[in-house]
């Protein structure tokens, strides 16, 4: 009878199988190629990691430049914005500039006439012809019977706050006809001795709002040694 051993045929199968991988391990040339895919590997893991870090940096570089840009027109318009306001806020100034002026305008010519009405109730004689404004200089004319009361009438118009100023006076004494005398038959009304005045000085319509704040007494402006700015008189 015929005996086969199949275990060791199957056994010296596997180790002649085994030795033969072993042998190509072993040897140089397939340690070189493995080492060779590793170093491979490695480096295009290296490499692929590099790539992908650089395109989510860039990414993050894009998206933080569209912030910046978005928050760079915010800021534009927060800037136009504060433009415009400062342009209504400079308009709206100058109209209230204009408005002012035009009131102290307005205001000019009525007190005027409200402090001649005062000193010349204050000032009893005083009769008034013409009030004109030249420019910044008011020219007032009038007669009066006695030339101290003139005198005292301009003295009177330097308690007005600043209304008026500079003021000087010319006066000139003229002998006129009485025109309220009843004139006798044959013989000519009788005249009467009149002081012709022309008071000149400084307007400014921008204190017209003050001029009820210091107005002299009677008293006060017939008083000897009565504080003020001396009144230039001239005499024809």
């Amino acid at each position: 009878m015929i005996k086969i051993n199949l275990l060791n045929s199957v056994t010296e199968r596997q180790g002649s199988t085994a030795m033969s991988v072993d042998r190509k391990v072993g040897s140089a040339a397939s340690r070189l190629l493995l080492m060779t895919l590793a170093v491979g590997f490695l480096l295009t893991a290296v490499i692929g990691w590099d790539v992908v870090s650089t395109q989510m940096a860039k990414a993050d570089a894009e998206r933080r430049f569209e912030e910046q840009k978005q928050i760079e027109k915010e800021l534009e318009a927060v800037i136009k914005e504060q433009k415009e306001l400062e342009a209504k806020i400079a308009s709206i100034d100058s109209r209230i500039n204009a408005i002012k002026k035009l009131r102290d305008e307005q205001q000019g010519p009525s007190a005027v006439l409200e402090a001649m009405r005062q000193r010349i109730a204050m000032v009893p004689g005083i009769y008034l012809q013409s009030i004109e404004q030249k420019g910044a200089e008011v020219e007032i004319k009038g007669n009066s019977p006695d030339e101290s009361q003139v005198t005292q009438f301009g003295r009177s118009l330097e308690f007005s706050n600043g209304l008026f100023s500079n003021m000087s006076i010319e006066t000139k004494r003229e002998e006129v006809t009485n025109q309220m005398a009843v004139p006798t038959s044959g013989k000519e009304a009788p005249k009467v001795n009149l002081v012709s005045f022309v008071i000149k000085a400084a307007y400014t319509p921008s204190k017209a709002g003050s001029i009820n704040q210091a107005v002299p007494s009677t008293a006060s402006s017939n008083a000897p040694g009565t504080p003020g700015a001396p009144v230039q008189v001239a005499k024809n």
